[in-house]
């Protein structure tokens, strides 16, 4: 086992059983019998493996959706359907440290209020967590190349002022989910696949064309026309 993978590992376990980080990096890499140096090649700190894992669960769920031939011809609401449902499986198979790790964000917050109220009120994914950081940055990324496929495909309807604003409303999306599904005790989580295809349908039906637009498109042309 590799010296990353076996910190990853070890501290996994180690917040699993003890329900906080280790005391000091030395003590950890005493205890796993490697130098401070070899744990400093890594990692700088307990919160860059965390945020390490965070941004793992999210790339082998992206890599997984995107080796599927069918997700290929998917629309873009349905691509980020797939995603998040593959996102939730994968968070399942961590789901003890995953709760561990959310429940100390949450009580951390991030300026002043709860990462969960935040969540909760889909607040434009603002947490500034340094561990989920990566996450968000990479999510951002996926989230505009969807966004850029939608208005091609026109699934997605560009709007003045606020059409830079959409990855912001999906990482916020993602962040209600998120929360959802940790406070979920449905079986086998069926409530969270739910909120999932509400979301995002719901997201998509504001994001797309809708009567208002037509509206706005013929009073333009009116007053152009006058």
């Amino acid at each position: 086992m590799e010296t990353l993978e076996k910190i990853r590992k070890a501290y996994t376990e180690y917040v699993l059983e003890n329900g906080k980080q280790p005391t000091s990096v030395f003590q950890f890499a005493k205890k796993l019998k490697i130098a401070e140096s070899d744990f400093y090649t890594d990692y700088a700190s307990f919160d860059a493996i965390e945020a390490d894992i965070w941004l793992t669960i999210f790339n082998e769920a992206k890599s997984t959706v995107e080796a599927d031939e069918t997700y290929q011809t998917y629309s873009v609401r349905e691509k980020l359907l797939a995603f998040y449902y593959t996102w939730i499986e994968l968070l399942k198979a961590q789901r003890s440290f995953v709760v561990y790790s959310y429940g100390r964000l949450r009580e951390q917050g991030a300026g002043g209020s709860s990462l969960g109220h935040r969540a909760r009120s889909m607040g434009q994914g603002a947490t500034h967590s340094q561990v989920l950081s990566p996450f968000k940055d990479v999510f951002f990324d996926y989230a505009r190349d969807l966004l850029a496929e939608g208005r091609e495909s026109k699934e997605v309807e560009p709007r003045p002022f606020i059409t830079d604003r959409y990855p912001n409303a999906l990482w916020g999306q993602t962040l209600y989910l998120l929360d959802f599904w940790v406070r979920d005790v449905s079986k086998n989580f069926e409530k969270t696949d739910s909120a999932i295809e509400k979301s995002v349908n719901t997201a998509f039906d504001l994001i797309g064309r809708s009567p208002l637009d037509t509206l706005f498109d013929f009073a333009k042309f009116v007053y152009q026309n006058k």
